[in-house]
């Protein structure tokens, strides 16, 4: 949990100044929606609908669809606008299924007045991107990208946008985490640049045209965003996504609501579609924000679903309702698949992915299996499990790949995997076959030790084979040590269909951690 550093004075003393505020604007706001087209239930994975009907379930498209519309009512005669952080895209058979123009068409009816690019939007490629800034109308943007070299994307994303409010201009910047080359796949077209010195450069470049309220909307994690709000300057609001992050004034678990550095209002609304944003910020002549409040709005079964939205859903959800439904094994409780748990420490979902992986090519003269916590995308609750649930928790459709490296190589691994612990970085490994410690308290490089293969000491010389998916075969999450390796095979089976076949022959299966994790 990230600290509630600077929130309570510099709150008190924004508010304190609200009776001398010229410009009054609501931002409401949603982030990581992550292809939760349908509703969700606890763990984050898609709702059944008998649980839905008995009140249990969260979020969805119709419910933000209701709660955005709500508050665009009661505010009518204000001044609102409504932003997105980013990653719409993946997470949900309706992402798999129908690869964006499900997300799009919703967003569309949002009708956002603009959208950060998240960096799941590039997980088709530039095209995927191309996909959704083809079927909106709003602006989508992103500031550190240069996209004028992709034959797909020049000309479809802007540096920033500046909206026209209650007859004041409201200057929109954007930042997109650049490892997002590591995280998803855009093309070598696609070039980055530093997030605060684009960020610095946009916001000068906004003040020069006279907007004297700026906002960032940011696609790269709450530690950055904190980071970005103390070092640019000229910034008013920043509204981020990326990891997830809930901040709440209700919820013991969140940070403040909004987090203040300085003068300047930090906020995230969580993801998955089970929050709704509302931040309102107060500004005097001169642009200077005099008052920051707010706070998210969970979107329980209290909000009624829009009608047309759910009869638009079923019908989309028909043709792989069949697939999504089929039980394939049951399990004896939850498996705990949360991103924070899988992204710091061994998790039982982790666990359960890299014995599936290493079960299936055992006989293949394989001994480790390395699974990045990033591709774990929900849990699974106890009882029957549903292809549906699975496919929730590895939407990528990665294949198993399988190749040699030496220990070297591995350790090399396992450095880049815990080397962004204190961001919740995806590239956390999740292992069979062995065993490592990590002193996180260490700088990066030289966190691991204490790494055992086979009940052995991992041998720095000697070659082993490894089992891993696709994406991280071929350098994602950091994982350039792979890239060469020997006698590398990336066209196996696919992960999610691997993983439901060894619950299925584990069945009732009982998730566990063994310690092959260690952390000090």
């Amino acid at each position: 949990m990230i600290s509630r550093i600077l929130t309570s004075t510099c709150a008190l003393a924004l508010t304190a100044g609200a009776a001398s505020a010229d410009f009054t604007l609501h931002v409401i706001h949603i982030n990581d929606l992550h292809s939760r087209i349908e509703p969700i239930n606890r763990f984050d994975s898609t709702c059944n609908a008998e649980d839905n009907a008995a009140g249990e379930c969260f979020g969805g498209v119709a419910r933000v669809i209701t709660k955005i519309n709500e508050l665009r009512e009661e505010l009518a005669g204000e001044n609102v606008i409504v932003l997105d952080a980013g990653d719409q895209y993946q997470g949900s058979l309706m992402y798999t299924t129908y690869k964006g123009d499900v997300e799009a068409e919703f967003a569309e009816i949002v009708g956002f007045d603009a959208m950060a690019v998240g960096n799941h939007e590039f997980d088709d490629g530039d095209e995927g991107l191309r996909k959704l800034t083809d079927a909106v109308s709003f602006p989508i943007i992103s500031g550190n990208i240069d996209v004028s070299s992709s034959n797909v994307l020049a000309g479809q994303v802007d540096n920033h946008v500046v909206l026209e409010v209650g007859g004041e201009k409201i200057g929109i910047v954007s930042a997109l985490a650049v490892d997002t080359v590591e995280t998803s796949s855009p093309s070598d077209a696609v070039i980055f640049t530093d997030e605060i010195e684009s960020l610095t450069a946009d916001v000068a470049t906004l003040e020069a045209e006279g907007v004297n309220k700026i906002i960032a909307l940011n696609h790269v994690g709450v530690t950055k965003d904190l980071e970005i709000a103390a070092a640019v300057a000229g910034l008013d609001a920043v509204v981020g996504g990326h990891s997830h992050t809930l901040f709440s004034n209700t919820d013991e678990d969140g940070m403040a609501y909004p987090t203040m550095v300085g003068d300047v209002p930090v906020v995230q609304a969580y993801a998955y579609s089970k929050y709704v944003g509302h931040l309102v910020l107060e500004f005097d002549d001169a642009g200077n924000v005099t008052s920051a409040t707010g706070d998210t709005i969970l979107l329980d079964a209290s909000v009624a679903e829009d009608e047309a939205a759910v009869a638009r859903v079923a019908e989309l959800a028909g043709p792989i309702e069949e697939m999504k439904t089929r039980v394939v094994a049951d399990a004896a409780e939850a498996i705990e698949g949360d991103r924070s748990v899988c992204r710091a420490m061994e998790c039982p979902m982790g666990n359960l992915v890299a014995d599936a992986m290493l079960d299936r090519v055992k006989d293949q003269g394989v001994q480790i299996a390395i699974q990045n916590g990033g591709g774990l995308r929900a849990s699974i609750d106890g009882g029957e499990i549903t292809m549906g649930e699975v496919l929730t928790v590895l939407p990528f459709q990665n294949t198993l790949s399988t190749f040699e490296v030496t220990g070297e190589a591995i350790v090399a691994a396992l450095e880049n995997g815990v080397s962004e612990i204190e961001e919740g970085a995806g590239r956390f490994p999740q292992v069979a076959g062995m065993s490592f410690t990590v002193d996180a308290a260490a700088e990066p490089g030289s966190r691991v030790s204490e790494v055992m293969v086979g009940g052995a000491p991992i041998d720095l010389a000697a070659t082993y084979g490894v089992v891993s998916n696709n994406y991280v075969r071929n350098g994602g999450d950091g994982y350039g040590m792979f890239v060469d390796a020997a006698n590398a095979y990336d066209y196996g089976p696919d992960l999610a269909d691997v993983t439901a076949e060894y619950i299925a022959a584990n069945a009732p299966y009982q998730p566990y951690t063994d310690g092959r994790i260690t952390m000090k």
